[in-house]
């Protein structure tokens, strides 16, 4: 059986981005249009699918790494901030915007709770195996 470890990751992620965007559980949030995904970007993303890329990633990543908190998972979506004359920096990405993601993902069925930090359900694992296989076949 084909797993998500078997399949490049960007394709993976379009493929359930594409089908988290058929989930009406996951909508974006209504601030999403204008904000920024960290302090390091000066503009927020052009994508207008980008909440669902984001649950995508964010879905994979947990289930590579889980479990995982919020802290963590912003140090993998940070980046190198500008600071003018100074030299840059690294910080990390916006918390409010993964805290939301992992909610909705948790609400779909996806992630759990543990007392660890949020890991990957069966019902999530299964999705993302599906998915995986999917790819597989058609390439």
């Amino acid at each position: 059986m084909t797993t998500l470890y078997d399949v490049p990751a960007n394709k993976l992620i379009e493929l359930t981005a594409t089908k988290l965007k058929s989930d009406e559980r996951l909508a974006p949030p209504e601030w999403s249009s204008w904000v920024k995904t960290g302090v390091h970007r000066e503009h927020p993303p052009q994508n207008d699918d980008w909440w669902y890329v984001r649950c995508a990633a964010l879905l994979r990543r947990i289930a590579m790494d889980g479990p995982v908190g919020t802290q963590r998972l912003r140090s993998v979506y940070g980046g190198k901030t500008d600071n003018s004359s100074a030299p840059a920096r690294f910080v990390k990405g916006s918390g409010s915007i993964i805290r939301k993601a992992m909610q909705q993902l948790e609400s779909a069925g996806f992630v759990k709770t543990t007392p660890k930090g949020r890991e990957i359900s069966s019902q999530g694992r299964s999705f993302l195996d599906n998915n995986a296989y999917e790819l597989a076949q058609s390439a």
